[in-house]
């Protein structure tokens, strides 16, 4: 209990100081687009240097569920380019967001599954069986925030393993995206500018298309099944 207060103490004093001293006001475009040729100029004299604060940096605001994680990723195609600023944020995002998704299982799961027990047994029981599909349509939607799939995917039965190997997977469309589209930061004017509604459409369907899958195929066992349990029957 001890380590729970001291975990989550640790956890508001961090977040306290991203606000209260203003670095909430490095994680927007207008900064970046202003402070590029200064990273880029730092980057090139001390490039693993750079590249280690960078995926530091990345991490804690993941795994603290700061705002920043757009502008984080513009930055990495921005000073590292399409192939390095996908590498560093593709494995940045994925171990920040393990790091969420185990805060919130240590500090809240036990709880709520004692409090809520009866009622979160069929949303336990649907996770355990097709927690991967249902996580990785969530890391595909682009609706679905971040640090909230994060959080409550820690309630939740899913194992640790597969909770990162899936959202290794799943992020890696959307981190493409917008590490590619900071390479050409210059032509953004607004982080709305990245996706575009058929974008949007396009992961939508790509997310969801395993899931319907596995769904029919699930569908089409239960019929046979119950068509030879019927021709059993009607034999015997």
């Amino acid at each position: 209990m001890k380590f729970k207060i001291a975990l989550i103490s640790l956890i508001a004093l961090l977040v306290f100081i991203f606000f209260y001293f203003g670095f909430h006001q490095y994680t927007n475009l207008e900064f970046l687009k202003t402070q590029q040729a200064t990273i880029t100029e730092y980057n090139a004299s001390y490039p693993l240097y750079t590249a280690l604060i960078f995926f530091i940096t990345y991490v804690a605001v993941t795994g603290l569920s700061l705002p920043g994680a757009v502008i984080m990723t513009l930055t990495g195609g921005a000073i590292f380019g399409l192939l390095k600023g996908t590498l560093l944020v593709s494995f940045a995002s994925t171990i920040g967001a393990t790091l969420a998704f185990l805060a919130s299982r240590y500090l809240f799961r036990k709880s709520l599954q004692q409090r809520f027990a009866t009622r979160l047994q069929v949303i336990n029981q649907g996770i355990e069986k097709d927690g991967a599909f249902y996580l990785f349509t969530l890391r595909l939607v682009p609706a679905f925030p971040f640090f909230i799939i994060n959080i409550v995917m820690g309630l939740t039965p899913i194992k640790t393993l597969t909770f990162f190997l899936v959202s290794q997977i799943g992020m890696l469309a959307g981190t493409i995206v917008y590490v590619n589209a900071g390479t050409q930061l210059a032509q953004i004017g607004t982080l709305k500018d990245i996706f575009s509604p058929e974008l949007i459409i396009s992961f939508t369907l790509l997310g969801v298309f395993p899931l319907i899958s596995k769904k029919t195929i699930d569908f089409v066992q239960l019929r046979r099944q119950a068509r030879n349990q019927k021709y059993k029957s009607e034999t015997s």
